[in-house]
């Protein structure tokens, strides 16, 4: 049987809105023939007191080397200038979005609906077949 691709990842999430990231991991580590390296950085290893300047380089060095970005969909995203920055830095690479739509009856923000290049709901085989149709 051939190897598994290992799909390089950055999920974008807020330290303070750690729920859905957590759900996330706990899809993809679920997820039967899929393999799968992080770049995010879970709360567990938050940055400690960085300027900003210092967060921006740290966040442009985990999207980098991805093959797609996740963007978990959320009301906290419309008042997040860092997911901003995350999907705009995203897009300048030309790195594939995948917006993720909210848990429950929230509403998807504009910003992901915008930026995503596909909009999947929580459901692990559209994620991952989603990262698998659109990862360069």
């Amino acid at each position: 049987m051939p190897e598994l691709h290992r799909y390089r990842l950055f999920i974008s999430h807020a330290w303070h809105r750690h729920e859905g990231y957590d759900r996330m991991i706990q899809f993809l580590n679920d997820a039967p023939n899929f393999i799968y390296s992080n770049y995010s950085v879970p709360i567990d290893k938050a940055f400690d007191k960085m300027s900003t300047s210092q967060l921006e380089d740290q966040i442009k060095q985990q999207i980098r080397p991805v093959e797609c970005v996740i963007i978990l969909g959320g009301v906290y995203v419309s008042y997040s200038s860092w997911i901003q920055f995350e999907i705009d830095f995203a897009k300048s690479l030309r790195k594939p979005i995948i917006g993720v739509q909210p848990w429950g009856s929230q509403r998807m923000p504009l910003a992901v609906q915008n930026a995503a290049n596909i909009i999947v709901g929580w459901n692990t085989s559209s994620i991952v077949k989603a990262i698998r149709d659109y990862s360069i």
